[in-house]
Protein backbone atom coordinates (compact mmCIF):
# COMPACT_ATOMS: atom_id res chain seq x y z
CA UNK A 1 0.00 0.00 0.00
CA UNK A 2 1.37 3.43 -0.94
CA UNK A 3 2.31 5.96 1.72
CA UNK A 4 -0.22 8.56 2.83
CA UNK A 5 1.22 11.90 1.75
CA UNK A 6 0.14 15.42 0.84
CA UNK A 7 0.70 14.74 -2.92
CA UNK A 8 -1.35 11.53 -2.63
CA UNK A 9 -4.17 13.45 -0.97
CA UNK A 10 -4.06 16.00 -3.75
CA UNK A 11 -4.55 13.31 -6.38
CA UNK A 12 -7.65 12.17 -4.50
CA UNK A 13 -9.18 15.64 -4.73
CA UNK A 14 -9.12 15.39 -8.54
CA UNK A 15 -11.14 12.18 -8.25
CA UNK A 16 -13.61 13.31 -5.60
CA UNK A 17 -14.32 16.85 -6.84
CA UNK A 18 -12.61 17.25 -10.24
CA UNK A 19 -14.59 20.26 -11.42
CA UNK A 20 -14.74 22.21 -8.16
CA UNK A 21 -12.42 25.24 -7.85
CA UNK A 22 -9.11 24.46 -6.13
CA UNK A 23 -7.48 27.87 -6.26
CA UNK A 24 -8.09 31.38 -7.56
CA UNK A 25 -5.71 34.03 -8.86
CA UNK A 26 -6.51 37.65 -9.72
CA UNK A 27 -6.36 38.21 -13.46
CA UNK A 28 -7.33 41.72 -14.39
CA UNK A 29 -10.30 42.59 -12.23
CA UNK A 30 -11.63 39.05 -11.69
CA UNK A 31 -10.67 36.05 -9.58
CA UNK A 32 -10.06 33.27 -12.08
CA UNK A 33 -10.60 29.73 -10.75
CA UNK A 34 -8.56 26.61 -11.50
CA UNK A 35 -10.31 23.26 -11.05
CA UNK A 36 -8.90 20.42 -8.97
CA UNK A 37 -8.44 18.25 -12.03
CA UNK A 38 -6.38 21.01 -13.67
CA UNK A 39 -4.41 21.78 -10.48
CA UNK A 40 -3.41 18.11 -10.25
CA UNK A 41 -2.48 18.08 -13.94
CA UNK A 42 -0.23 21.12 -13.36
CA UNK A 43 1.50 19.45 -10.43
CA UNK A 44 1.94 16.21 -12.37
CA UNK A 45 3.43 18.05 -15.34
CA UNK A 46 5.76 20.07 -13.09
CA UNK A 47 6.89 16.91 -11.28
CA UNK A 48 7.72 15.24 -14.60
CA UNK A 49 9.68 18.36 -15.59
CA UNK A 50 11.68 18.20 -12.35
CA UNK A 51 12.41 14.54 -13.07
CA UNK A 52 13.47 15.45 -16.63
CA UNK A 53 15.86 18.05 -15.20
CA UNK A 54 17.49 15.37 -13.08
CA UNK A 55 15.77 15.73 -9.71
CA UNK A 56 16.34 12.53 -7.75
CA UNK A 57 14.50 11.32 -4.63
CA UNK A 58 15.82 13.15 -1.54
CA UNK A 59 17.08 16.08 -3.66
CA UNK A 60 15.78 19.53 -2.81
CA UNK A 61 14.55 22.55 -4.73
CA UNK A 62 14.59 26.12 -3.44
CA UNK A 63 11.66 28.52 -3.88
CA UNK A 64 12.06 32.28 -3.56
CA UNK A 65 9.01 34.43 -4.21
CA UNK A 66 5.64 35.74 -3.06
CA UNK A 67 2.66 33.39 -2.84
CA UNK A 68 1.52 32.29 -6.29
CA UNK A 69 0.03 29.18 -7.88
CA UNK A 70 3.52 28.43 -9.25
CA UNK A 71 4.91 28.39 -5.69
CA UNK A 72 2.34 25.78 -4.66
CA UNK A 73 2.64 23.71 -7.85
CA UNK A 74 6.44 23.60 -7.66
CA UNK A 75 6.38 22.70 -3.96
CA UNK A 76 3.92 19.81 -4.26
CA UNK A 77 5.53 18.63 -7.50
CA UNK A 78 8.89 18.38 -5.76
CA UNK A 79 7.36 16.34 -2.93
CA UNK A 80 5.57 14.09 -5.43
CA UNK A 81 8.86 13.46 -7.23
CA UNK A 82 10.43 12.34 -3.95
CA UNK A 83 12.23 15.59 -3.18
CA UNK A 84 11.98 18.20 -0.46
CA UNK A 85 11.20 21.86 -1.28
CA UNK A 86 12.95 24.59 0.71
CA UNK A 87 11.24 27.98 0.86
CA UNK A 88 13.34 31.14 1.15
CA UNK A 89 12.01 34.42 2.56
CA UNK A 90 11.69 37.04 -0.17
CA UNK A 91 13.37 39.62 2.08
CA UNK A 92 16.59 37.60 2.44
CA UNK A 93 19.77 39.29 1.25
CA UNK A 94 21.86 37.81 -1.56
CA UNK A 95 24.27 36.20 0.91
CA UNK A 96 21.40 34.70 2.91
CA UNK A 97 19.80 33.31 -0.25
CA UNK A 98 23.16 31.83 -1.25
CA UNK A 99 23.56 30.17 2.12
CA UNK A 100 20.15 28.47 2.03
CA UNK A 101 20.24 27.36 -1.62
CA UNK A 102 23.77 26.01 -1.16
CA UNK A 103 23.12 24.44 2.24
CA UNK A 104 19.99 22.70 0.92
CA UNK A 105 22.07 21.45 -2.05
CA UNK A 106 19.34 22.48 -4.48
CA UNK A 107 20.06 21.83 -8.17
CA UNK A 108 16.90 23.74 -9.18
CA UNK A 109 15.36 26.98 -7.91
CA UNK A 110 12.07 28.76 -8.61
CA UNK A 111 12.23 32.57 -8.47
CA UNK A 112 9.53 35.22 -8.59
CA UNK A 113 11.17 38.03 -10.56
CA UNK A 114 14.35 39.76 -11.68
CA UNK A 115 15.11 41.24 -8.25
CA UNK A 116 15.25 37.72 -6.80
CA UNK A 117 17.28 36.51 -9.80
CA UNK A 118 19.76 39.33 -9.14
CA UNK A 119 20.46 37.82 -5.72
CA UNK A 120 21.21 34.43 -7.25
CA UNK A 121 23.23 35.97 -10.06
CA UNK A 122 25.32 37.98 -7.61
CA UNK A 123 26.23 34.78 -5.75
CA UNK A 124 26.26 32.28 -8.63
CA UNK A 125 29.99 31.57 -8.24
CA UNK A 126 29.16 30.39 -4.71
CA UNK A 127 26.33 28.12 -5.88
CA UNK A 128 28.18 25.20 -7.51
CA UNK A 129 25.25 22.77 -7.24
CA UNK A 130 22.61 25.05 -8.77
CA UNK A 131 22.01 24.05 -12.40
CA UNK A 132 18.60 25.43 -13.35
CA UNK A 133 16.56 28.50 -12.45
CA UNK A 134 12.83 28.66 -13.25
CA UNK A 135 11.01 31.99 -13.27
CA UNK A 136 7.38 32.49 -12.25
CA UNK A 137 4.86 33.54 -14.88
CA UNK A 138 4.84 37.30 -14.29
CA UNK A 139 8.62 37.69 -14.20
CA UNK A 140 10.49 39.93 -16.61
CA UNK A 141 12.51 38.00 -19.24
CA UNK A 142 15.94 36.88 -18.01
CA UNK A 143 18.53 36.32 -20.73
CA UNK A 144 20.80 33.69 -19.21
CA UNK A 145 21.48 30.05 -20.16
CA UNK A 146 20.74 28.94 -16.58
CA UNK A 147 17.26 30.47 -16.65
CA UNK A 148 14.00 29.25 -18.19
CA UNK A 149 10.48 30.63 -18.22
CA UNK A 150 7.65 28.86 -16.44
CA UNK A 151 6.26 27.70 -19.77
CA UNK A 152 9.66 26.32 -20.85
CA UNK A 153 10.00 24.52 -17.53
CA UNK A 154 6.54 22.94 -17.74
CA UNK A 155 7.33 21.59 -21.22
CA UNK A 156 10.53 19.85 -20.07
CA UNK A 157 8.66 16.81 -18.77
CA UNK A 158 6.36 16.22 -21.71
CA UNK A 159 8.44 13.20 -22.78
CA UNK A 160 8.48 11.67 -19.28
CA UNK A 161 5.88 8.89 -19.12
CA UNK A 162 3.13 8.92 -16.51
CA UNK A 163 4.26 5.68 -14.90
CA UNK A 164 7.54 7.38 -13.87
CA UNK A 165 5.53 9.98 -11.92
CA UNK A 166 3.28 7.27 -10.45
CA UNK A 167 6.30 5.26 -9.29
CA UNK A 168 7.82 8.29 -7.56
CA UNK A 169 4.65 8.87 -5.50
CA UNK A 170 4.21 5.15 -4.81
CA UNK A 171 7.78 4.95 -3.50
CA UNK A 172 7.41 7.74 -0.94
CA UNK A 173 8.11 6.59 2.63
CA UNK A 174 6.45 7.97 5.80
CA UNK A 175 9.79 8.94 7.36
CA UNK A 176 11.19 10.41 4.14
CA UNK A 177 12.04 14.11 4.02
CA UNK A 178 9.06 16.01 2.61
CA UNK A 179 10.02 19.66 3.13
CA UNK A 180 12.72 21.89 4.64
CA UNK A 181 11.75 24.86 6.80
CA UNK A 182 14.68 27.19 7.44
CA UNK A 183 14.57 28.73 10.88
CA UNK A 184 17.00 30.96 12.74
CA UNK A 185 19.12 29.51 15.52
CA UNK A 186 20.43 31.34 18.56
CA UNK A 187 23.84 31.64 16.94
CA UNK A 188 25.17 31.23 13.44
CA UNK A 189 23.29 30.72 10.18
CA UNK A 190 19.72 29.36 9.87
CA UNK A 191 19.05 25.66 10.39
CA UNK A 192 17.00 23.46 8.07
CA UNK A 193 14.11 21.75 9.86
CA UNK A 194 13.41 18.43 8.13
CA UNK A 195 9.73 17.47 8.15
CA UNK A 196 8.61 14.05 6.92
CA UNK A 197 5.53 13.04 4.95
CA UNK A 198 4.17 11.51 8.17
CA UNK A 199 4.83 14.76 10.05
CA UNK A 200 2.70 16.73 7.59
CA UNK A 201 -0.23 14.32 7.25
CA UNK A 202 -0.33 13.56 11.00
CA UNK A 203 -0.34 17.25 11.91
CA UNK A 204 -3.10 18.09 9.43
CA UNK A 205 -5.25 15.20 10.68
CA UNK A 206 -4.72 16.31 14.27
CA UNK A 207 -5.72 19.89 13.48
CA UNK A 208 -8.82 18.71 11.63
CA UNK A 209 -10.01 17.01 14.81
CA UNK A 210 -10.10 20.49 16.34
CA UNK A 211 -11.21 22.61 13.37
CA UNK A 212 -14.06 21.29 11.24
CA UNK A 213 -12.85 22.43 7.82
CA UNK A 214 -14.02 21.15 4.45
CA UNK A 215 -14.50 21.82 0.73
CA UNK A 216 -16.84 24.76 1.33
CA UNK A 217 -14.08 26.65 3.15
CA UNK A 218 -11.69 29.15 1.60
CA UNK A 219 -8.61 31.10 2.63
CA UNK A 220 -6.41 33.95 1.41
CA UNK A 221 -2.74 33.03 0.94
CA UNK A 222 -0.54 36.03 1.77
CA UNK A 223 1.92 35.26 4.59
CA UNK A 224 5.35 33.90 3.55
CA UNK A 225 5.02 30.36 2.19
CA UNK A 226 8.52 29.65 3.48
CA UNK A 227 6.87 29.60 6.94
CA UNK A 228 5.28 26.31 8.07
CA UNK A 229 2.11 28.05 9.29
CA UNK A 230 1.25 29.43 5.86
CA UNK A 231 2.09 26.08 4.27
CA UNK A 232 -0.46 24.45 6.57
CA UNK A 233 -3.18 26.92 5.50
CA UNK A 234 -2.28 27.19 1.80
CA UNK A 235 -1.09 23.67 0.99
CA UNK A 236 -1.56 20.85 3.45
CA UNK A 237 -5.06 21.49 4.83
CA UNK A 238 -6.67 22.52 1.50
CA UNK A 239 -5.12 19.56 -0.32
CA UNK A 240 -6.51 17.27 2.38
CA UNK A 241 -10.08 18.59 2.64
CA UNK A 242 -10.59 20.19 -0.77
CA UNK A 243 -10.78 23.77 0.50
CA UNK A 244 -10.23 26.69 -1.87
CA UNK A 245 -7.20 29.01 -1.82
CA UNK A 246 -7.11 32.58 -3.13
CA UNK A 247 -3.59 33.83 -3.84
CA UNK A 248 -3.25 37.48 -2.77
CA UNK A 249 -1.93 39.87 -5.42
CA UNK A 250 0.64 41.32 -3.03
CA UNK A 251 1.03 42.24 0.63
CA UNK A 252 -0.16 45.77 -0.17
CA UNK A 253 -3.29 44.37 -1.82
CA UNK A 254 -4.28 42.14 1.12
CA UNK A 255 -6.88 44.54 2.62
CA UNK A 256 -8.65 44.88 -0.74
CA UNK A 257 -8.27 41.18 -1.58
CA UNK A 258 -9.80 40.23 1.78
CA UNK A 259 -12.86 42.34 1.09
CA UNK A 260 -13.25 40.80 -2.37
CA UNK A 261 -12.75 37.20 -1.25
CA UNK A 262 -14.42 37.18 2.22
CA UNK A 263 -12.65 33.93 3.24
CA UNK A 264 -14.04 31.54 5.83
CA UNK A 265 -10.54 30.82 7.18
CA UNK A 266 -8.14 33.60 8.14
CA UNK A 267 -4.74 33.21 9.77
CA UNK A 268 -2.90 36.33 10.83
CA UNK A 269 0.28 37.02 12.75
CA UNK A 270 -0.23 39.46 15.66
CA UNK A 271 0.88 42.44 13.57
CA UNK A 272 -2.00 41.87 11.15
CA UNK A 273 -4.56 41.84 13.95
CA UNK A 274 -2.91 44.91 15.51
CA UNK A 275 -3.32 46.82 12.23
CA UNK A 276 -6.99 45.87 12.07
CA UNK A 277 -7.37 46.97 15.68
CA UNK A 278 -5.69 50.33 15.06
CA UNK A 279 -7.82 51.02 12.00
CA UNK A 280 -11.10 50.20 13.72
CA UNK A 281 -10.35 52.15 16.90
CA UNK A 282 -9.32 55.25 14.96
CA UNK A 283 -12.59 55.20 13.02
CA UNK A 284 -14.60 54.66 16.20
CA UNK A 285 -13.01 57.76 17.72
CA UNK A 286 -14.20 59.81 14.76
CA UNK A 287 -17.73 58.33 14.79
CA UNK A 288 -20.73 60.41 15.88
CA UNK A 289 -21.72 60.06 19.53
CA UNK A 290 -24.81 57.90 18.89
CA UNK A 291 -22.98 55.51 16.56
CA UNK A 292 -20.16 55.23 19.08
CA UNK A 293 -22.61 54.34 21.87
CA UNK A 294 -24.25 51.66 19.71
CA UNK A 295 -20.84 50.21 18.83
CA UNK A 296 -19.74 50.10 22.46
CA UNK A 297 -23.02 48.43 23.46
CA UNK A 298 -22.66 45.85 20.68
CA UNK A 299 -19.05 45.12 21.62
CA UNK A 300 -20.08 44.48 25.21
CA UNK A 301 -22.69 41.99 23.95
CA UNK A 302 -20.11 40.42 21.64
CA UNK A 303 -17.66 39.84 24.48
CA UNK A 304 -20.32 38.30 26.69
CA UNK A 305 -21.47 35.97 23.91
CA UNK A 306 -17.93 34.91 23.09
CA UNK A 307 -17.24 34.19 26.77
CA UNK A 308 -20.14 31.73 26.64
CA UNK A 309 -19.13 30.21 23.31
CA UNK A 310 -15.55 29.77 24.47
CA UNK A 311 -16.96 27.33 27.02
CA UNK A 312 -18.86 25.37 24.38
CA UNK A 313 -22.28 26.89 25.02
CA UNK A 314 -24.66 29.23 23.17
CA UNK A 315 -26.34 32.41 24.47
CA UNK A 316 -29.98 32.18 25.43
CA UNK A 317 -32.83 34.35 26.64
CA UNK A 318 -32.35 38.12 26.66
CA UNK A 319 -28.65 37.88 25.71
CA UNK A 320 -29.54 35.89 22.58
CA UNK A 321 -32.03 38.59 21.56
CA UNK A 322 -29.50 41.34 22.28
CA UNK A 323 -26.89 39.45 20.23
CA UNK A 324 -29.26 39.17 17.27
CA UNK A 325 -29.84 42.94 17.39
CA UNK A 326 -26.11 43.70 17.79
CA UNK A 327 -25.39 41.47 14.81
CA UNK A 328 -27.98 43.27 12.69
CA UNK A 329 -26.83 46.77 13.67
CA UNK A 330 -23.05 46.33 13.92
CA UNK A 331 -21.41 42.93 13.32
CA UNK A 332 -23.05 42.14 9.98
CA UNK A 333 -21.92 45.52 8.64
CA UNK A 334 -18.45 45.82 10.15
CA UNK A 335 -17.08 42.31 9.50
CA UNK A 336 -17.56 42.42 5.70
CA UNK A 337 -15.75 45.77 5.62
CA UNK A 338 -12.73 44.01 7.11
CA UNK A 339 -13.07 41.14 4.66
CA UNK A 340 -14.17 38.78 7.43
CA UNK A 341 -17.90 38.70 6.80
CA UNK A 342 -17.88 34.91 6.29
CA UNK A 343 -14.96 34.11 8.61
CA UNK A 344 -15.68 31.18 10.91
CA UNK A 345 -12.11 30.14 11.79
CA UNK A 346 -9.70 32.94 12.72
CA UNK A 347 -6.30 32.16 14.19
CA UNK A 348 -3.19 33.98 15.37
CA UNK A 349 0.24 32.46 15.72
CA UNK A 350 3.99 32.68 15.00
CA UNK A 351 4.37 35.24 17.82
CA UNK A 352 2.56 36.09 21.06
CA UNK A 353 -0.51 38.30 20.73
CA UNK A 354 -1.77 40.62 23.45
CA UNK A 355 -4.83 39.35 25.30
CA UNK A 356 -6.40 42.79 24.91
CA UNK A 357 -6.33 42.49 21.12
CA UNK A 358 -8.13 39.13 21.19
CA UNK A 359 -10.72 40.49 23.64
CA UNK A 360 -11.30 43.50 21.37
CA UNK A 361 -12.11 41.25 18.40
CA UNK A 362 -14.32 39.05 20.56
CA UNK A 363 -16.36 42.21 21.04
CA UNK A 364 -16.75 42.36 17.26
CA UNK A 365 -18.00 38.75 17.20
CA UNK A 366 -14.66 37.49 15.84
CA UNK A 367 -13.09 34.79 18.00
CA UNK A 368 -9.34 34.58 17.34
CA UNK A 369 -7.87 31.23 18.33
CA UNK A 370 -4.24 31.59 19.43
CA UNK A 371 -1.94 28.79 18.32
CA UNK A 372 1.47 27.84 19.73
CA UNK A 373 4.20 25.82 18.12
CA UNK A 374 7.36 25.93 16.05
CA UNK A 375 8.72 24.68 12.75
CA UNK A 376 10.28 21.72 14.53
CA UNK A 377 6.77 20.64 15.55
CA UNK A 378 5.33 20.98 12.02
CA UNK A 379 3.57 24.15 13.13
CA UNK A 380 1.06 23.72 15.98
CA UNK A 381 1.63 21.97 19.31
CA UNK A 382 -1.24 23.62 21.19
CA UNK A 383 -4.31 25.49 20.02
CA UNK A 384 -7.35 27.20 21.46
CA UNK A 385 -10.25 25.20 20.10
CA UNK A 386 -13.75 26.28 19.11
CA UNK A 387 -15.77 25.81 22.30
CA UNK A 388 -12.61 25.28 24.38
CA UNK A 389 -10.83 28.63 24.36
CA UNK A 390 -9.20 30.73 27.04
CA UNK A 391 -7.98 34.16 26.03
CA UNK A 392 -4.41 34.83 27.19
CA UNK A 393 -3.46 31.17 26.85
CA UNK A 394 -2.12 29.31 23.80
CA UNK A 395 -4.68 26.57 24.23
CA UNK A 396 -4.66 22.82 24.71
CA UNK A 397 -2.33 20.23 23.15
CA UNK A 398 -3.41 19.20 19.67
CA UNK A 399 -4.94 15.69 19.65
CA UNK A 400 -2.28 12.99 19.84
CA UNK A 401 0.52 15.30 21.00
CA UNK A 402 2.03 15.18 24.47
CA UNK A 403 3.06 18.54 25.87
CA UNK A 404 4.65 18.86 29.28
CA UNK A 405 6.82 21.18 31.33
CA UNK A 406 10.36 19.98 32.06
CA UNK A 407 11.99 20.43 35.45
CA UNK A 408 13.59 23.71 34.34
CA UNK A 409 10.26 25.09 33.07
CA UNK A 410 10.89 24.37 29.39
CA UNK A 411 8.00 23.28 27.18
CA UNK A 412 8.71 19.89 25.60
CA UNK A 413 6.61 18.11 22.97
CA UNK A 414 6.25 14.55 21.71
CA UNK A 415 4.02 13.34 18.87
CA UNK A 416 3.73 12.71 15.17
CA UNK A 417 4.36 16.40 14.54
CA UNK A 418 7.93 16.30 15.91
CA UNK A 419 10.54 16.77 13.18
CA UNK A 420 13.19 14.39 11.85
CA UNK A 421 16.03 16.69 12.87
CA UNK A 422 18.13 19.47 11.36
CA UNK A 423 19.65 18.81 7.94
CA UNK A 424 23.43 18.33 8.21
CA UNK A 425 23.48 19.43 11.87
CA UNK A 426 23.61 16.42 14.17
CA UNK A 427 24.80 18.44 17.17
CA UNK A 428 21.85 20.85 17.01
CA UNK A 429 19.48 17.92 16.47
CA UNK A 430 20.79 16.15 19.57
CA UNK A 431 20.40 19.34 21.62
CA UNK A 432 16.79 19.84 20.51
CA UNK A 433 15.47 16.29 20.11
CA UNK A 434 16.10 14.26 23.26
CA UNK A 435 14.53 10.80 23.70
CA UNK A 436 11.82 11.72 21.19
CA UNK A 437 10.94 14.95 22.99
CA UNK A 438 11.20 18.26 21.18
CA UNK A 439 12.76 20.84 23.51
CA UNK A 440 11.11 24.08 22.44
CA UNK A 441 13.38 26.57 24.18
CA UNK A 442 10.22 28.27 25.49
CA UNK A 443 9.17 28.44 29.12
CA UNK A 444 5.58 27.83 30.14
CA UNK A 445 3.04 26.53 32.62
CA UNK A 446 -0.33 24.80 32.55
CA UNK A 447 -3.29 26.21 34.47
CA UNK A 448 -5.78 24.09 36.39
CA UNK A 449 -7.88 23.52 33.25
CA UNK A 450 -4.94 22.31 31.16
CA UNK A 451 -4.43 25.47 29.10
CA UNK A 452 -0.81 26.31 28.31
CA UNK A 453 0.58 29.76 29.09
CA UNK A 454 3.92 30.98 27.72
CA UNK A 455 6.03 32.60 30.42
CA UNK A 456 9.32 33.28 28.68
CA UNK A 457 11.98 31.90 26.37
CA UNK A 458 15.18 30.06 27.15
CA UNK A 459 16.69 30.81 23.80
CA UNK A 460 17.39 34.28 22.55
CA UNK A 461 15.34 34.15 19.36
CA UNK A 462 13.44 37.36 18.75
CA UNK A 463 9.93 36.91 17.31
CA UNK A 464 8.74 40.15 15.77
CA UNK A 465 5.12 41.30 15.68
CA UNK A 466 5.09 40.04 12.09
CA UNK A 467 5.99 36.53 13.22
CA UNK A 468 9.54 36.48 11.82
CA UNK A 469 12.06 34.54 13.88
CA UNK A 470 15.34 36.44 14.13
CA UNK A 471 18.60 35.41 15.77
CA UNK A 472 20.05 38.62 17.28
CA UNK A 473 23.60 37.36 17.78
CA UNK A 474 24.82 37.90 14.22
CA UNK A 475 23.28 41.36 14.03
CA UNK A 476 24.87 42.32 17.34
CA UNK A 477 28.24 41.04 16.22
CA UNK A 478 27.98 43.15 13.07
CA UNK A 479 27.25 46.28 15.09
CA UNK A 480 30.07 45.52 17.54
CA UNK A 481 32.49 45.20 14.62
CA UNK A 482 32.67 49.00 14.76
CA UNK A 483 35.53 49.88 17.08
CA UNK A 484 33.53 52.62 18.79
CA UNK A 485 30.94 50.09 20.04
CA UNK A 486 31.41 48.22 23.30
CA UNK A 487 28.22 46.16 23.46
CA UNK A 488 25.07 45.90 21.35
CA UNK A 489 21.74 44.37 22.36
CA UNK A 490 19.09 43.96 19.66
CA UNK A 491 15.51 44.62 20.75
CA UNK A 492 12.37 43.62 18.86
CA UNK A 493 10.40 40.85 20.55
CA UNK A 494 6.70 41.43 19.71
CA UNK A 495 7.74 44.76 18.16
CA UNK A 496 7.09 46.12 14.67
CA UNK A 497 10.80 46.51 13.91
CA UNK A 498 14.23 45.89 15.38
CA UNK A 499 16.16 48.46 17.37
CA UNK A 500 19.39 48.28 19.34
CA UNK A 501 20.81 49.44 22.63
CA UNK A 502 24.47 50.35 22.15
CA UNK A 503 27.23 51.04 24.66
CA UNK A 504 30.45 52.80 23.70
CA UNK A 505 33.97 51.39 23.92
CA UNK A 506 35.40 53.98 26.30
CA UNK A 507 39.01 53.77 25.18
CA UNK A 508 38.22 53.86 21.47
CA UNK A 509 35.80 56.75 21.83
CA UNK A 510 38.19 58.77 23.97
CA UNK A 511 40.95 58.20 21.43
CA UNK A 512 38.65 59.34 18.63
CA UNK A 513 37.56 62.39 20.64
CA UNK A 514 41.16 63.37 21.35
CA UNK A 515 42.21 62.96 17.73
CA UNK A 516 39.28 65.04 16.47
CA UNK A 517 39.18 67.74 19.11
CA UNK A 518 35.89 66.63 20.67
CA UNK A 519 35.02 67.21 24.33
CA UNK A 520 35.80 64.15 26.46
CA UNK A 521 32.71 64.42 28.63
CA UNK A 522 29.31 63.06 27.61
CA UNK A 523 30.54 61.08 24.63
CA UNK A 524 27.29 59.09 24.56
CA UNK A 525 25.50 62.35 23.71
CA UNK A 526 28.05 63.55 21.15
CA UNK A 527 26.35 64.24 17.81
CA UNK A 528 29.41 63.37 15.73
CA UNK A 529 29.82 59.93 17.34
CA UNK A 530 26.12 59.25 16.94
CA UNK A 531 26.31 60.26 13.28
CA UNK A 532 29.26 57.90 12.73
CA UNK A 533 27.33 55.00 14.22
CA UNK A 534 24.21 55.92 12.27
CA UNK A 535 26.17 55.83 9.01
CA UNK A 536 27.85 52.57 9.96
CA UNK A 537 24.58 50.78 10.77
CA UNK A 538 22.80 52.11 7.68
CA UNK A 539 25.67 51.58 5.22
CA UNK A 540 27.60 48.61 6.59
CA UNK A 541 25.28 46.53 8.79
CA UNK A 542 21.79 46.79 7.29
CA UNK A 543 22.67 46.07 3.62
CA UNK A 544 23.90 42.61 4.66
CA UNK A 545 20.63 41.79 6.43
CA UNK A 546 17.13 40.86 5.34
CA UNK A 547 14.72 43.79 5.59
CA UNK A 548 13.01 42.46 8.73
CA UNK A 549 16.44 42.04 10.38
CA UNK A 550 17.59 45.61 9.77
CA UNK A 551 18.04 48.04 12.66
CA UNK A 552 15.60 50.92 12.33
CA UNK A 553 16.63 52.86 15.48
CA UNK A 554 19.33 52.70 18.13
CA UNK A 555 20.01 54.31 21.47
CA UNK A 556 23.47 54.95 22.93
CA UNK A 557 23.39 54.12 26.64
CA UNK A 558 25.00 56.48 29.12
CA UNK A 559 27.09 53.71 30.70
CA UNK A 560 28.50 50.27 29.89
CA UNK A 561 26.62 47.12 30.89
CA UNK A 562 27.90 45.67 34.14
CA UNK A 563 27.99 42.56 36.28
CA UNK A 564 27.12 44.66 39.32
CA UNK A 565 23.83 45.83 37.82
CA UNK A 566 22.97 42.28 36.78
CA UNK A 567 23.27 42.93 33.03
CA UNK A 568 26.29 40.67 32.50
CA UNK A 569 27.14 37.20 33.76
CA UNK A 570 30.52 36.54 35.38
CA UNK A 571 31.69 35.38 31.97
CA UNK A 572 30.41 38.66 30.47
CA UNK A 573 27.43 37.20 28.63
CA UNK A 574 24.53 39.61 28.26
CA UNK A 575 21.41 38.96 30.33
CA UNK A 576 18.78 40.22 27.92
CA UNK A 577 15.87 40.28 30.36
CA UNK A 578 17.84 42.36 32.83
CA UNK A 579 18.98 44.78 30.14
CA UNK A 580 15.37 45.19 29.00
CA UNK A 581 14.29 45.79 32.59
CA UNK A 582 17.04 48.27 33.44
CA UNK A 583 16.67 50.29 30.26
CA UNK A 584 12.92 50.03 29.72
CA UNK A 585 12.41 53.76 29.19
CA UNK A 586 15.23 53.96 26.65
CA UNK A 587 13.69 51.05 24.75
CA UNK A 588 10.22 52.60 24.79
CA UNK A 589 11.66 55.86 23.44
CA UNK A 590 12.66 53.99 20.26
CA UNK A 591 9.07 52.81 19.71
CA UNK A 592 7.06 55.83 20.82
Amino acid sequence: MSTDSIPRRMLQQAQVRPNRPAYFEKIGDRWAPTRWVDYVAQVKRAAKSLIALGLEPDNTVSILGFNTPEWAIFDIACMAAGGAPAGVYTTCSASEVQYIVNHAESPIALLENKSQWDKINEERDNLPLLKHVVMMKKSEPIDDPMVMTWEEFMAKGDDVEDHVFDERIDNLKPDQKATFIYTSGTTGPPKAVMLSHHNLTWTVDSCLQVADLGPEDSGLSYLPLSHIAEQIFTLHVPLTVGAQVYFAESIAAVPDNLKEVQPTIFFGVPRIWEKFHAGITSKLKEAPSLRKKIANWAMDIGRRVNDIRNKGKEPSGLLALQYALANKLVFSKLKPRLGLGRARFCASGAAPIAKEIIEFFAGLDLSILEVYGQSEGSGPSTINQPGRTKFGSVGLPIPGAEVKIADDGEIVVKGGNVFLGYFKDEAATNDTLIDGWLHSGDLGSFDSEGFLHITGRKKDIIITAGGKNIAPKNIEHAIKHNELVGEAVVIGDRRKYLSALVTLDTEACEAYAKANGLPMDGLHENAEIRELLEEYIQNEVNPELARVEQIKKFHILHRPLSIEDGELTPTLKVKRNKVSENFASEIESMYS
